[in-house]
């Protein structure tokens, strides 16, 4: 059971007998969107393959068609990772976007390398979480390629825009208060700004 009380499912490969999903049977799904603190759940191996997922992140990658249409969910999600998720222009530090859309809807992708002593083809690699995004959020992908970003700035500049502290950003990125500073900085010298303040208002803006 996933932290947001989601059931996880487990892909199986393929062998003489099946290459079906273990999976529970879908409900069919609501009139209205999904809860707001619904969260996709994704785990992948080094090929971008699922391994484990939740119904949750069928209904992300499904959206608008009501995810009991998706008879082979491990072949879907395969494709729709490849589609939606795979970046254009990957960094060192991640493969995946870190914002995408299913139908109208925008969605965080946030991905995390995974330790793992599997080994094989099913060792898992890439965890990752796929969330609805607040409808006020500032997209951070124009802002990233309008400001030369980093990666790792934009995750800075984001929880900035959540109202965090430095030392609550630290421990969200796991690095030291000393690093966001840093981080902060160079955004503060790229946007052409002296204060955390002034990095939000030009934001506001300057926003689409």
């Amino acid at each position: 059971m996933h932290s947001n009380g989601s059931p996880l499912l487990v892909a199986q490969r393929s062998n003489s007998t099946t290459d079906q999903l273990m999976r529970p049977p879908f409900r069919k799904p609501d009139a209205g969107p999904p809860p707001r603190s619904a969260v996709g759940f994704l785990l992948l191996d080094g090929s971008l393959r699922p391994i484990v997922f939740n119904a949750e992140a069928i209904r992300v990658l499904s959206y608008p068609d009501p995810p009991a249409n998706v008879r082979r969910p491990d072949v879907f999600l395969t494709g729709k990772i490849r589609e939606s998720l795979l970046s254009p222009q990957p960094s060192s530090e991640s493969r995946l976007v870190n914002e995408f859309r299913s139908g109208r809807r925008r969605y965080l992708c946030r991905a995390f390398a995974v330790d793992s002593d599997a080994n094989g083809s099913s060792r898992a690699s890439i965890a990752v979480l796929l969330e609805r995004a607040p409808v006020s959020v500032i997209p951070l992908s124009p802002v990233s390629e309008q400001f030369n970003l980093t990666r790792r700035e934009c995750h800075a500049l984001e929880h900035l825009l959540q109202g965090l502290s430095n030392k609550e950003i630290a421990n969200r990125m796991s690095v030291s208060p000393n690093t966001v500073k840093a981080f902060l900085r160079l955004i503060m010298l790229k946007m052409d700004v002296s204060s955390r303040a002034a990095i939000v208002a030009k934001l506001m803006m300057t926003g689409p």
